[in-house]
């Protein structure tokens, strides 16, 4: 056992202290001070004895959520204190009326919002989801919930290394889903890009590492490109009397390997690894002129490349963002982003919404911001879904991207990317999106469901006849609109569903099944319906009837849980204690005492020995076995992590999966049978399938074979790219 040193860890412990005060003495006002003390030796009370996983002191956290919410966010006092006790009610036995007498009501609310929901949740609902939509709620009072709750998470994902891998897994899957996308939303580009890179590093460590190092070794060649590209910008601005700094910022590394997954190409085929970011110094009002005059130089020196200018100074972002940006052609034939702006553009750009208040007077982009807000405000007050449905809704509507659009007066409007006519009719007015009939876009007629692009003018056409079907759900991405034709379908569905559930207990009767709680969880899974609300709906309108109820009644799904007319199995705790062991040859393992028991492989990501891989509690088919790397991984961690298990492979058997290669190249005489030939006698793999298509001297080929794991997959994939013609060869994902 380590021995600790107490004496050194309290000294530690003032230092933490002293400079958080140091970082915060620009922005206190009188009095501040004393109650961030009070609140820091509320924090040292509350939590003394407590460690940490990594060992340290549980204290060492709260201070350095508090310096990450003063030095990477802006804020003020109420914030530090707000993070210095914000594990406080959730850890200890303070509670969030003792937080309210000693210090107010602003304070006892935001710490509220951070403080996770504890006991029993329905099956088929998500603790995780229930307290993201809680800490939402807060922040239609005060956004500094949202903040402090990011540099909480911040500091988490900062701190993952002493946390078992199931647990950096899920806690990585829950940022990469939620946090992220919130903080790009709020603007604070610098803290999603960190918790995107440290996604990455606990997700895919390899491949973290491997960009990690290519970055590093070609620093220097980059540096002298950048000081080459920038030398004639330089004498041209000086020449200007401008007042500017230049960086080369590299992109982040979650930024490359997105874009290398996207376009399926390897690092040394990026060519925006870095852009290249023009800041200047300047009056509010000449900002605009300042930034064009820079673009001007810019582009006279390098040519543009017209498709890939971005104004979001006259329109921007609706987080605020406010920049030029533009990719010039370098002297060597190289691709250059080059991004322009101002100081204060900077600073909003890298501190997001805490900084808009600075320049709130002055600055036009605070508005998209506290619309933003108040979007978010108006979809909690009309939200009676479930907190998985508001989840999903929230992260659809409020993390896309935005188009523009004009009313016919020139009023502009900001939707999110894919909002359709029927959007912004209900955007309008909730009247006219129900009285939509078509829209006319640049005067030109469009149907309901037209896509809008930016720039569109759009006038709605209503008529008195008309009114929501079921089918504009299908059409409509904002959550004003989805909530109105909701709401207007929905007296017709609650008759509908209520006629359904009497049949549906008539039925069960005369089938001789309990009418309990596990067998309507059951109907729910079998039927694919994701509320009883919605099951009953599907009985109600005939789409379920009385053959589907006895098919029900007859099935039996092959799984591993035992039937327990008392046990129900809705997470990884409770199906532990139902597993059934099955024969030692299997070879993987799961469950936290890494047992061997039954399993099923997922079909949307078909792992294989050798991939990292987690076990996800079905409700129907017992433990599905993902690869961390599926589609469906961030969101199965994210909103269900009560229902994930660990799992590994153990030793290798001579059982063989399958998996798919994708081989492009350019095609010549003889090459299809080298290729066949190396994975057929070379490496004694089974080929099942192979695809072959040919355009103009350039090969494509899908192949499905069977290989026994990962290390034989990439001796065969290095075997394959020696053959003479073949250009790249890569694994895909396939539905089996």
């Amino acid at each position: 056992m380590i021995a600790i040193d107490v004496e050194e860890e309290n000294k530690e412990i003032i230092r933490k202290y002293r400079q958080l005060l140091r970082r915060a003495k620009p922005i206190l006002k009188e009095g501040d001070s004393k109650i961030i003390r009070k609140a820091f030796k509320t924090s040292m009370d509350a939590h003394q004895g407590m460690r940490r996983k990594s060992g340290e002191p549980y204290i060492f956290h709260p201070l350095a959520v508090a310096k990450i919410c003063v030095d990477e966010i802006g804020l003020g006092t109420t914030s530090i204190v707000a993070a210095l006790l914000h594990d406080v009610v959730e850890d200890t036995e303070w509670t969030t009326e003792d937080i309210e007498r000693d210090f107010g009501k602003k304070i006892a609310r935001i710490i509220d919002g951070l403080t996770k929901i504890s006991g029993v949740f329905e099956h088929g609902s998500s603790q995780q989801a229930e307290n993201f939509r809680k800490m939402l709620l807060t922040l239609s009072d005060d956004v500094r919930v949202i903040l402090v709750k990011l540099a909480d998470r911040l500091h988490n994902m900062r701190t993952l290394d002493s946390m078992p891998v199931n647990k950096q897994y899920k806690i990585a899957s829950e940022t990469i889903f939620l946090y992220a996308p919130l903080a790009h939303r709020l603007g604070l580009y610098s803290i999603k890009s960190e918790m995107e890179d440290l996604y990455l590093r606990y997700t895919e460590n390899e491949t973290y590492s491997g960009i990690i190092r290519k970055i590093a070794s070609t620093k220097e060649v980059r540096n002298r490109f950048i000081k080459s590209f920038i030398r004639p910008l330089q004498k041209e601005l000086n020449d200007h009397n401008l007042d500017y700094i230049i960086k080369g910022r590299p992109k982040s590394v979650y930024s490359i390997w997105n874009k290398m997954k996207k376009q399926n190409i390897p690092f040394d085929q990026v060519y925006d690894l870095f852009a290249i970011r023009i800041i200047i110094d300047t009056t509010p009002e000449n900002e605009k002129a300042a930034c064009w005059l820079v673009y001007s130089i810019v582009t006279d020196y390098y040519k543009p490349n017209p498709d890939r200018l971005r104004d979001w100074i006259s329109t921007p972002k609706a987080n605020g963002y406010e920049s030029l940006h533009t990719t010039v052609m370098a002297r060597n034939g190289q691709w250059v982003e080059v991004q322009i702006r101002t100081k204060r553009m900077d600073e909003i750009a890298e501190k997001g919404y805490a900084a808009h208040w600075k320049y709130k007077d002055n600055s036009h982009g605070a508005s998209g911001l506290d619309q933003w807000i108040n979007k978010v405000r108006d979809m909690l007050e009309q939200n009676d879904s479930s907190a998985l449905e508001f989840v999903d809704n929230f992260r659809g509507n409020l993390f896309n991207e935005e188009v523009f659009i004009f009313t016919p007066k020139g009023d502009l409007k900001t939707l999110p990317h894919g909002a359709t006519a029927l959007d912004f009719a209900f955007d309008i007015h909730t009247e006219i999106g129900a009285r939509c009939i078509g829209a006319k876009v640049n005067q030109k007629l469009v149907p309901i469901n037209y896509e809008l692009k930016n720039g569109d003018q759009v006038e709605i056409l209503t008529s008195s006849k008309q009114k929501p079907n079921e089918g504009w759900l299908r059409f409509v991405v904002t959550s004003k609109a989805k909530t109105k034709i909701k709401d207007e379908l929905k007296e017709d569905k609650k008759f509908i569903a209520e006629e359904g559930k009497e049949i549906t207990l008539r039925k069960l009767k005369h089938l001789k099944i309990e009418a309990s709680r596990e067998t309507f969880d059951r109907l729910r899974a079998y039927f694919n319906a994701n509320t009883q609300f919605e099951l009953f709906f599907k009985v109600g309108t005939g789409e379920i009837d009385f053959k589907d109820l006895k098919r029900f009644k007859d099935f039996k799904p092959s799984n591993t849980i035992k039937s327990h007319s008392n046990n129900k199995v809705s997470d990884a705790k409770s199906f532990e204690k139902e597993i059934v062991k099955v024969k030692e040859s299997d070879v993987l393992l799961i469950g936290e005492d890494m047992d061997v028991i039954d399993y099923k492989l997922a079909k949307c990501c078909n792992p294989i020995p050798g991939d990292n891989v987690f076990g996800f509690v079905t409700v129907n088919e017992g433990i599905k076995i993902h690869r961390t790397t599926c589609p469906n991984a961030p969101e199965l961690l994210a909103n269900h992590g009560h229902r994930v298990v660990k799992a590994k492979w153990t030793s290798q058997h001579a059982s063989s999966f399958l998996a798919g290669l994708k081989i492009i190249g350019t095609d010549r005489v003889g090459l299809i049978n080298d290729v066949s030939s190396i994975i057929s006698d070379e490496l004694k793999v089974n080929m099942r399938s192979m695809s072959i298509d040919t355009d103009s001297g350039i090969f494509s080929g899908d192949i499905m074979l069977y290989v026994i794991d990962t290390v034989h997959l990439d001796l065969l994939i290095h075997k394959l790219e020696k053959v003479e013609g073949v250009v790249k060869v890569s694994r895909f994902d396939y539905n089996d």
